[in-house]
């Protein structure tokens, strides 16, 4: 399945943690890019510096219109998942999500616009508390690839973690830069 994630508003200097951390689930947890608006510019070089040391080829790009985004993938055929914590509950649709091809899933920062709800294929919540959406999307990524993206290895990875069960075993493939 490929995954992408559209992260729609960010609450300014507040905000760019918890973005970060949406986007590092995003890339550990299978997807293979992640579409940002309002966010500061520093965000994506930290990732690009993350995926040069641990590997992959997770992208970055920033956006003005979501909803173009979003048309487009919706001609592409892709699956929008929205996450909400109004939505059908995850264990009633994670079933048919992990079915598709391709999904795109859209992650809030504020409200969002009522519109994301109509445009959404899924809208999926991950429990029907107020929660971060940080746990909603790995949670979701979790279910609908049934961990399988805990075993990709990448090739261009300039450390890799050797799973221990005491202490840290870290492969340094080459120098950084």
């Amino acid at each position: 399945m490929k995954i992408e994630v559209l992260r729609i508003g960010q609450r300014l200097v507040r905000d760019d943690r918890v973005t970060t951390h949406v986007a590092l689930v995003a890339r550990a947890f299978g997807a293979s890019k992640i579409y940002m608006n309002e966010v500061n510019p520093e965000i994506k070089e930290t990732l690009d510096k993350i995926s040069k040391t641990w590997g992959g080829a997770f992208e970055v790009e920033f956006i003005t219109n979501w909803k173009k985004i979003i048309q487009e993938k919706k001609r592409e055929k892709i699956k929008i998942v929205h996450l909400t914590m109004y939505g059908q509950n995850i264990n009633e649709a994670d079933y048919t999500i992990e079915k598709e091809n391709h999904i795109l899933v859209v992650v809030g920062a504020e409200k969002v616009p009522r519109e994301i709800y109509d445009l959404a294929d899924y809208n999926v919540a991950v429990g029907n508390q107020p929660h971060s959406e940080i746990s909603a999307l790995a949670v979701l990524l979790d279910r609908v690839q049934k961990g399988s993206q805990f075993f990709t290895k990448y090739q261009n990875a300039q450390r890799e973690i050797v799973p221990t069960k005491q202490g840290k075993n870290v492969i340094v493939k080459k120098t950084r830069d």
